[in-house]
């Protein structure tokens, strides 16, 4: 046999995990270096591999997003099935929400169309419902709050920031929300969904965003948050100014 795979299909290693030894042909070179007659993985990413051929490669997931069971997710509506759309999560692979879980109902693909109900570039609030390694993430939009998105704008930053702008308890959201009149849906997948009374706002909102991205690192984010918006309130004459 020309090598074995030490790993499981589509699961996650770090640097330095050994994934493979033996003879394959890497598909992704960046990502796994070659010891003698061992494989290891360069990244933090997810191991794909096809023993028929000898293929081997990770994608790496710097700047994706992981999915979680119950994990809330900004999806936007990439193509559409008879039954199903596929979705883009900005996971390396696609989420699967069935028309069924949508309508509520058993759908006549003979009869209908899906497009009538979800097109292309239509966005969703959904939640994962089963993920593992033999399947895409299946996605379920009954419960509250989610389905699809009809008014306000998308934002999008890593979703490693994600808890940074959802805050303990929620205390940052509740502080973007209050300071600018806005409405959040914070997705875990580094969507988030802004609702705001005017573009003023939503700029302000946006900015405000970016700087929790950059600065999640250092402390007194929040009063930090709350100066800057209240500043640019001022600047931008929402607000009076000290005299």
């Amino acid at each position: 046999m020309p090598g074995t795979v030490k790993v499981g299909q589509r699961e996650l290693v770090a640097p330095g995990d050994l994934i493979a030894e033996g003879d394959f042909k890497i598909l992704s070179p960046s990502t796994i270096y070659k010891v003698g007659r061992k494989y290891y993985s360069a990244v933090v990413g997810l191991v794909q591999y096809d023993e028929s051929n000898n293929t081997l490669k990770i994608i790496p997931l710097e700047g994706y997003y992981y999915p979680q069971p119950e994990d809330i997710v900004v999806g936007v509506i990439r193509s559409v099935g008879l039954t199903s759309w596929e979705v883009d999560i900005r996971a390396p692979f696609p989420g699967i929400l069935y028309a069924s879980d949508f309508l509520g109902r058993p759908i006549n693909p003979a009869r209908e169309e899906l497009t009538d109900y979800l097109d292309v570039g239509d966005v969703i609030v959904a939640k994962i419902e089963v993920f593992d390694r033999t399947r895409d993430p299946l996605l379920s939009t009954k419960g509250k709050g989610l389905g699809k998105v009809t008014k306000g704008a998308i934002v999008e930053i890593n979703p490693a920031k994600v808890p940074r702008v959802i805050g303990k308890k929620g205390s940052m959201q509740s502080t973007l929300e209050n300071e600018t009149g806005c409405k959040l849906v914070v997705g875990r997948n580094g969507r988030i969904v802004i609702d705001c009374p005017n573009r003023d706002l939503k700029d302000i909102l946006v900015l405000a965003i970016r700087k929790i991205e950059r600065e999640a690192h250092i402390p007194g984010l929040t009063d930090r948050i709350k100066e800057f918006i209240a500043k640019e309130k001022v600047r931008r004459g929402l607000i009076g100014g000290r005299s």
